[in-house]
This record gives C-alpha cells, structure tokens and sequence, in this order.
C-alpha cells in the first residue's frame, strides 16, 4: 500500500510518527496520530459505545421526566425550574448529543468526551421538570426523523458527512436568530437550500437525481427541528387570515357545484367517494410539519379531483375543469389554517420542488383558489346583488333540486330527504313573508293611531272646550208656591148658553 493511497491524496513529511496502534503504517494528524486503517476501528468501537451510552441517557431522560410529571400531579408548584427553563435546558441538550458522525470526525480526547458527558449527566439531573405530552410526542417525532436522516447520510459517505455538518451548523446558526422576521429566517432557509446543492453538485459531482433526493432529507431533518418556531409565528399576522378565511368560507356554504360550474356529479357513488377522499387530503395536510408532506397532500387531492372529473365525464379533465372543482373542495372542506399552511410551504418549501413539477402546479392552483374565495361576489356565481346578500346573511338559501330530475338510480330516500329540504325551504319563506307582513301591519296600526291622536289633538287646541257654571233651576207652574202668593188665580172654564 502506497503513502499517497493510505494517505488519500494528503502528502505527509516523512518524519512524522508513525500509526499509534503500532501497525507499521504513517499516522495522521487528521485522525488523531492513527492510520486509516486503524483510524476506521476505532471511529467503529467508539461509535458503538456512543450510540449505546445515548440510548441510555434518552431512555433515564424519559424516565426521570415521567416520574417528575407524576410527581407534580400531586404537588402543584413544587417545581424548582419553569417550563420555559426546562425547554431550553432540553434543546441545548439535544443540540449536545454525541451521536453524530461530526463528533467522531472532531479532535477530541476521550477525557474531553468524558468531561462532556458528565456534564450533560449533571444537567438531566437537574431539569427534573414536567414535559406535556404533546412535547414529548414532538421530542420523539424528531428524534426519530434524525436517525433516518442519519441512516440516510451512511449511503453517501463522504458527501452524507459534509451534508450533516452543514445541517448541523445551519440549525446551531438559526437557534441564534430567533429574533429575525419570519422572511428573513426564510430566506437564510432558501440560501441554505440553494448552497448545500450546489456543493453536492460541484464539490462533490453528485448526479442531479440524487441531489435532488438528499434535498428532501435535508428539507425534512431541518424543517421538522425548526417547525414550532416557524410555523405561524406570533410575530405574523397569519393566525388572523387563518380566522377570516375560515369565516369567509362558514358564511359561503351555500355556495353550489351548479353556480361554480363544476363538472362532478356526487351523485355517482365512485364519484362520491373521491370527493370525500380530497377533502381528508386536503385537511390532513395541516397534521404534517414538513412543506414537502403538505405538498403531497394537496398532489393527492388534485389527482382525486381530476379521477372524480374523468369519471363524471367520461373523459380526461382538463384544467378549466379542475380548478372550479378544487374551490369547491376548499369551500366543502375548509381546511384548518389554511393561509398558515400556504405561507409555511411558500416560504420554507425547497424551491426547485415548490417552481417545477406537479407539486408546484398543483400548489398554484390551491393559491389561485383560496384567492378566488376571497374576493368571490355575486357577478362570480351569476347572481344578482339582492339573491347573493340574502344567502350570505343565512335569510334563504338556493332551491334544492326536484325530486323529477333525479335519475333512475338514485335512492328512494335521497329524494325523500330532497323533498323534505325543499318543503322545509318553501315553509321558511312563507313564514318570513308572514313575519315580515305582520311587522308591517303593526306598524301601520300604530302609524294610524298616532295619527288620529294628533288630530283630535289639533281640533281640541283650535275649538277648546269652554264649561259654563250650572244654573238655577225653574219652578214648576202648577207647583204650589207659598213665596209667589201675588200670582193671578187659575182661569176657570165658562159656559156658554148657546
């Protein structure tokens, strides 16, 4: 074995010592005085033991952080850290761990790993605080997303330990920017991207297609450790577009496949299926942490809309076809924060994936319609102004359809059900049109009896009532009146002789 062989292209003074196991061959001082050859037994054995000794140390951590939740279940407030402590005790543990191939390739002494080690030890012992659940979940989500990306790194060798430093120094830099905007973490993601690409390709002469699959490991690694401080951040205003478009699309659910053109009868039981299909796609995609996950999800629900098209059909869809179809699976659907979600994908999604492609197509589309929903009026669906704010403010909604333009084989109990909707439909008119015709006639009664009021008033004001004093009363003639004794004595009747 030649020196440059063992040395892989590094030329060394031949005065220097030689291997430290005593093998005959040259030591490196890259490799901590060993050859290659013993260097890689090494690396091997200590590799080992740390993977062992970590396992161990997860599984005391998990332990002990059980215990202490139990612990504190009975004694409230008995708790020596806060929560936020013990989170950031925890992270900067994690960000310690030893079972990386970037510590192995470091010069370090096994005193020096030692030293280390015990003072992560002293550390765990003294964040015994209580984890939720929910965090623990996340803990063991992301601990399990880097051993993958660990196993993954293996099968490029040389590339794979370029590709985890850089990573590593990548997340170490960004735990230190917590205070930037939100586009401008994005945009030290997207250079990030675009610069551990390019040195696959360059410096390391990986063929594209490879490049283009460890970029969705290194997407998926990052953005599922970076995902709870990036994902709809405080300092946005994403949660609040969250909100209105989830109301937009609450006060637009009368909206129907008819008025929107939409070429897919969910009368068709297939056809039913796959519409049911896009809407779990499309609102799964919110459970995901990684923007290239959410992006399938939306792949999913498009290829599902466009088998429901094809069917109802009978033949291939088209894009006109498509995007009609996709706002009414958003508007059916109303997938849960949903412009967090685009945003998320807009802005931490690896570009060449989020620009080229299906994914990228598909995503455009889910854009344009969310844009669609937004500004949606009543010229959009053909109807006029009165119909259109008389369905938003849930005073009617559109008439359902006759029970003689079902087909054959529609079952006997969707048209009952149709025909139930429809009497209910016409019941609800007739009853706003008597409610609003009896508000009507009380106010015309009490228009009519204001009226009058004010015109008796009126005549009582110009013609008032004038009340004279009682007065005496008159003796009766025949009356005996002892006061009146000077009155002429009562005629007496006469004879005449005839």
């Amino acid at each position: 074995m030649s020196l440059k062989s063992e040395r892989r292209g590094i030329h060394v003074d031949q005065s220097e010592l030689l291997c430290k196991k005593g093998c005959g061959y040259y030591g490196n001082p890259a490799w901590q005085g060993f050859c290659s050859k013993c260097w890689r037994e090494e690396y091997h054995k200590a590799r080992q033991k740390q993977i062992q000794e970590d396992w161990e140390l997860a599984e005391r951590l998990q332990r002990e952080e059980e215990e202490a939740y139990a612990s504190s279940q009975s004694t409230q407030g008995a708790q020596s850290l806060t929560f936020s402590k013990f989170e950031e005790k925890k992270t900067n543990e994690k960000t310690r761990k030893v079972t990386t191939v970037k510590k192995f390739f470091t010069a370090s002494s096994r005193a020096g790993a030692k030293k280390a080690l015990a003072g992560k030890l002293k550390e765990i012992q003294e964040a015994k605080a209580p984890s939720p659940a929910i965090h623990r979940q996340a803990s063991i989500e992301t601990d399990r997303v880097s051993k993958e990306f660990i196993e993954f790194i293996r099968t490029y060798q040389k590339p794979g330990q370029d590709i985890y430093k850089q990573c590593k120094l990548f997340l170490d830099t960004m735990s230190h920017k917590r205070d930037l905007s939100i586009e401008e973490q994005s945009e030290c993601a997207q250079d990030f991207y675009q610069n551990v690409a390019d040195r696959l390709q360059t410096r390391w002469k990986v063929p594209p297609e490879k490049v283009e699959k460890a970029m969705d490991e290194v997407e998926k690694y990052i953005m599922t450790r970076q995902y709870k401080y990036v994902f709809c951040p405080e300092t946005t205003d994403d949660e609040k577009k969250d909100l209105a478009v989830q109301k937009r699309i609450r006060a637009l659910h009368w909206v129907t496949p008819q008025m929107l053109c939409v070429p897919v009868s969910e009368e068709i039981p297939e056809v039913s299926d796959m519409v049911v299909k896009a809407i779990t796609d499309i609102i799964e995609m919110d459970s995901k942490r990684v923007p290239r996950d959410k992006l399938a999800c939306i792949t999913k629900c498009s290829k599902h809309i466009f088998n429901a098209i094809k069917i109802t059909k009978n033949e291939p869809a088209s894009a006109d076809d498509f995007l009609p179809t996709l706002i009414y699976i958003v508007l059916k659907g109303n997938p849960p924060r949903l412009q967090s979600n685009i945003q998320y994908i807009t802005r931490f999604c690896n570009p060449s994936r989020l620009m080229t492609g299906e994914d990228g197509y598909y995503f455009t589309n889910l854009c344009c319609a969310v844009a669609f929903i937004e500004k949606l009026d009543a010229q959009s669906l053909n109807l006029s102004q009165e119909d259109f704010d008389r369905f938003m403010t849930g005073q009617t909604s559109p008439k359902k359809q006759e029970s003689d333009s079902f087909s054959p084989d529609v079952c006997l109990g969707v048209k009952q059900m149709c025909k139930s909707l429809d009497l209910l439909s016409q019941l609800n008119e007739r009853q706003e049109r008597i409610v609003s015709e009896a508000k009507k006639l009380e106010k015309d009664l009490i228009d009519w009896t204001d009226g009058i009021t004010k015109e008796v008033e009126d005549i009582v004001e110009k013609y008032p009532l004038e009340i004279k004093p009682k007065s005496q009363a008159l003796a009766a003639i025949d009356s005996e009146n002892v006061e009146n004794d000077k009155l002429p004595p009562p005629l007496q009747p006469q004879v005449y002789a005839g």
